[in-house]
C-alpha cells in the first residue's frame, strides 16, 4: 500500500504542475478532467500525509516505552501508544477505501425513472412521494432536477415520471437507489384503516454524452401526436409530444410534458440514450465479473431493496440490513445515513475482491 501511496503523491506533484500550465487553463475539457483527477488524487495525498504524522509519533511513543525508566511516564506513553494505534487503523482503513477505484461512470449526471408496481392508486401515490424525496435529497447538494416525462393519475400520484439530476458526483451518489421499493401503510382510500403493501420500481440511468453511444437515424422510428393529461384528455392542439422506437433493441421512449415539440424530442433522445447506456454498461459488467454479484445489490430493477413501512416509521434496507426509525426525515430527503451505508459497503466489498 506505501508503494501505491508513494507513487500517487508523485502523480499529484504532476497534476499540479499541469494545472499551473497556461495552455491546459485554454483547454476546458482537459482543464476539467485534470481538476477532477487532482481533487481525488490530493484527498488522499493529505491523508496519507496525516497517516505518515501519525506513524512517526507512533515510533516515538514506542522509543520512550523501551527507553524510559519512570514507571509513570512508562504508563502514560502506553495509553497514549494505544489511541495513536486506534486512529492509525482507522487512518489506513480509510486510505485503503480512497485506494479503491472509482468507477469513472460515478461523475455523470442522471435519468432516474421511477414507476408505479403492485398497488394500483397507492402504489402511483408513493411513486410520487419517492420523486419528492430525491429532489429533496437533490436539494441538500444543490444539483439540478428537471423533469422529462410524466404519467399522472386525477389524484396526485404516478403512473411513472422520469427526471433528470445534474450535478457533482450524482451517479456514484445515487447509483444504488435502482430496484424495488416497497412501502407498507395505510392508503388515504382506505377507510376501514388497513395496512397495504405496494411496490415502486426505482431505475436509475448515468446520462450519455452524444460521444458515449452513436444512434444511427435509421435505427430510429420517431411519431408525433397530441399530448393527454390525467384520464386521456387531450392537453394540446398541436401534435408536440414525441415518441422514439430504438428499432434494434425496442426501447421506446416517450414525452409530452413540453409545449414545444422540439423540447420534447430534444428530452426523448436524452432518455433514450441514457437507457441504451445503462445496457450497454450492464453487459460489460456482466461480461467482466458472470458469477459475482455485489454485497449491495446487482442493480437489476427486479430486486427487492428497500421496504418503508409507516405504521412503525422504519425503512429497511435488505441489501446491508440497516433499519432506520426515522422515515418521515428520509421522506423529506435525509437520506444521508442510508446513501453512505450503501456507499461503505460497496466499497468494503470491492476491497475484499481485490
Amino acid at each position: 500500500m506505501i508503494n501505491k501511496l508513494d507513487s500517487i503523491v508523485a502523480k499529484c506533484a504532476e497534476l499540479e504542475k499541469e494545472i499551473a500550465d497556461p495552455s491546459i487553463i485554454k483547454d476546458r475539457d482537459r482543464y476539467k478532467k485534470v481538476m477532477q483527477e487532482y481533487s481525488h488524487i490530493k484527498e488522499i495525498t493529505d491523508l496519507y500525509e496525516q497517516y505518515k504524522t501519525l506513524l512517526n509519533e507512533i515510533d516515538d511513543a514506542k522509543t520512550l516505552i523501551a527507553e524510559e525508566s519512570d514507571h509513570e511516564m512508562k504508563e502514560m506513553a502506553k495509553e497514549e501508544l494505544s489511541g495513536l494505534e486506534k486512529q492509525s487503523d482507522k487512518m489506513e482503513h480509510d486510505l485503503k477505501l480512497l485506494l479503491v477505484p472509482k468507477d469513472p461512470m460515478d461523475g455523470k449526471n442522471i435519468i432516474m425513472e421511477i414507476r408505479a408496481g403492485t398497488g394500483g392508486d397507492e402504489a402511483a401515490l408513493f411513486a410520487a412521494d419517492l420523486y419528492r424525496m430525491y429532489s429533496r435529497f437533490a436539494e441538500t447538494y444543490k444539483w439540478k432536477t428537471e423533469v422529462m416525462s410524466t404519467n399522472e393519475i386525477g389524484i396526485g400520484g404516478f403512473k411513472e415520471i422520469a427526471f433528470s439530476i445534474s450535478g457533482k458526483e450524482v451517479y456514484g451518489t445515487l447509483r444504488y437507489e435502482s430496484g424495488v421499493h416497497r412501502v407498507q401503510r395505510v392508503p388515504a382510500t382506505e377507510s376501514g384503516g388497513r395496512v397495504h403493501t405496494s411496490a415502486v420500481t426505482v431505475a436509475v440511468l448515468p446520462e450519455a454524452e452524444e460521444t458515449d453511444i452513436k444512434i444511427k437515424n435509421e435505427e430510429l422510428k420517431i411519431d408525433v401526436f397530441r399530448s393527454s393529461g390525467p384520464g386521456g384528455q387531450s392537453v394540446n392542439t398541436t401534435d408536440s409530444a414525441v415518441r422514439i422506437t430504438h428499432l434494434p433493441t425496442g426501447v421506446v421512449v416517450t414525452c409530452q410534458d413540453e409545449k414545444s415539440q422540439i423540447k420534447n424530442k430534444a428530452k426523448a433522445f436524452r432518455v433514450l440514450r441514457a437507457r441504451l447506456y445503462e445496457a450497454e454498461a450492464e453487459k460489460k459488467a456482466k461480461e467482466r465479473s458472470e458469477n459475482r454479484k455485489s454485497q449491495v445489490g446487482s442493480g437489476d430493477r427486479s430486486e427487492r431493496i428497500r421496504t418503508y413501512n409507516y405504521p412503525q416509521n422504519r425503512v429497511t434496507d435488505h441489501r446491508i440490513n440497516l433499519t432506520l426509525y426515522k422515515l418521515e426525515y428520509i421522506m423529506q430527503g435525509d437520506m444521508t445515513e442510508l446513501i453512505e451505508g450503501l456507499q461503505l459497503s460497496a466499497s468494503q466489498e470491492a476491497l475484499r475482491e481485490g
